[in-house]
């Protein structure tokens, strides 16, 4: 009897428990906890498997926990969007009138220019080294006297400085002995002395008056040599054009190397201007460009005429050379002068003033843009060229309204709210 009792007791609660919704068994309760599911969602998935076997609705019980996971997924998501949100209205900054009156901001809208502008080189005056001269004794010799002095203006054939030179003296002999040769030779004629001698004393009187020009003997030194006038061995270097003595670094009864200088004759009325750019300036300065050349309270006009393209080993910097007039003599080699090249873009581009570029916190290079409400935005530009006081960006179109004037200050008010670049 007890047997049968708890045998039917068994069997009665197996069918109450088949009996109960699925929602209601403790493993149900257990994953609904943990997924967070409402229990409207888990009647709709009891519901739909009502019609089913019972592996079906624990399948389709699967795909509805699944499902509500990725919703769950797209709110996560949606709420990090709506984070970002916050963020972008984080990055502005509104400022009222008294404030933007105080940080004297100016506000402009940017638009494609042809800018010309100046840039700035130091610079130093030079003697134009094509027209310049180097009076140097060609053999070794020993200065017997000068005839013009530092500054000097001299004329093409005038004397310059007296020397002597043993060599000199021989050659001069030997001149004398093969002009004596050649005057007989010549008075005889050519038939009387034959061919050979005619052609052997032309020749040897030429070798000699070559060698006497190569020493630096004129021609019209020749006959005073003849005659007994001129005193072997004592020469004088002549100016070979018209100029100015820019230096004259020796003594009297100095004895001087064959090639060492005496003295440097210039013409003054054209000079160079030699101008040092910074290595890494990609600035391009044709042949003709112009430019302005100042040494105090004088200005001379100047042009490109030769460019170096190799850089200066001590300074570091690219020459650049340039020619001028020099009206009256104003202005002499060695003077330190300032440089400015009057450039032209060439073509309309967009620019701002330097004071409009700020950096960001994460060191990139900001503009700040006014919004259609009046606030102000920081948008990120890539620079262009330096066009003296303005500069070239990139990555803003034309027509923005730009903070040309009181960028810190709005960048100021704008680290006070918390701005970062990333969205953090």
């Amino acid at each position: 009897m007890n047997k049968t009792y708890h045998n039917l007791t068994l069997f009665g609660a197996a069918c109450l428990l088949l009996s109960l919704p699925a929602w209601a068994g403790p493993d149900h309760d257990h994953d609904a906890n943990e997924t967070g599911h409402k229990p409207a969602a888990s009647e709709a998935a009891h519901t739909h498997s009502a019609g089913e076997d019972h592996g079906q609705g624990e399948d389709h019980e699967k795909e509805g926990e699944h499902a509500h996971d990725e919703e769950g997924g797209h709110g996560e998501e949606g709420g990090h969007a709506h984070g970002g949100e916050g963020h972008d209205e984080d990055n502005v900054v509104k400022l009222d009138a008294t404030q933007q009156q105080l940080g004297g901001i100016r506000v402009s809208a940017l638009q494609p220019a042809r800018i010309r502008y100046s840039l700035y080189a130091p610079g130093e005056v030079q003697a134009n080294g094509y027209t310049s001269t180097v009076v140097s004794p060609r053999v070794d010799s020993v200065v017997l006297s000068r005839h013009v002095a530092l500054g000097d203006h001299v004329k093409a054939g005038q004397p310059l400085v007296t020397l002597f030179s043993e060599t000199v003296a021989e050659a001069q002999a030997a001149w004398l002995v093969a002009d004596a040769e050649w005057q007989r030779v010549k008075k005889l004629g050519r038939k009387a002395v034959g061919e050979k001698r005619w052609v052997s004393a032309r020749a040897d009187h030429q070798a000699a008056v070559g060698r006497l020009q190569a020493y630096g003997v004129s021609s019209e030194r020749l006959p005073a040599i003849r005659s007994g006038k001129a005193e072997l061995g004592a020469y004088t270097l002549r100016a070979d054009r018209a100029g100015t003595v820019l230096n004259d670094d020796f003594r009297q009864g100095q004895r001087v190397a064959a090639g060492e200088p005496l003295m440097q004759l210039a013409e003054e009325d054209e000079l160079w201007v030699e101008a040092r750019l910074p290595a890494a300036e990609a600035i391009r300065l044709p042949v003709g460009t112009p430019a302005v050349v100042q040494a105090g309270d004088l200005q001379q006009e100047a042009r490109v005429i030769q460019q170096a393209h190799t850089i200066d080993e001590q300074t570091r910097t690219r020459v650049v050379r340039l020619g001028l007039k020099n009206a009256g003599h104003r202005l002499h080699p060695g003077l330190f002068v300032d440089v400015h090249f009057e450039l032209d873009t060439g073509k309309p581009v967009l620019a701002v003033g330097e004071g409009a570029l700020m950096r960001s916190p994460d060191g990139d290079w900001v503009v700040f843009v006014q919004q259609a409400d009046g606030s102000f935005k920081p948008q990120e530009v890539e620079l262009g060229r330096a066009l003296g006081p303005w500069r070239e960006i990139h990555g803003v179109r034309p027509g923005t309204a730009i903070v040309q004037q009181g960028a810190f200050f709005v960048a100021s008010e704008l680290a006070k709210s918390g701005f970062d670049p990333h969205n953090h």
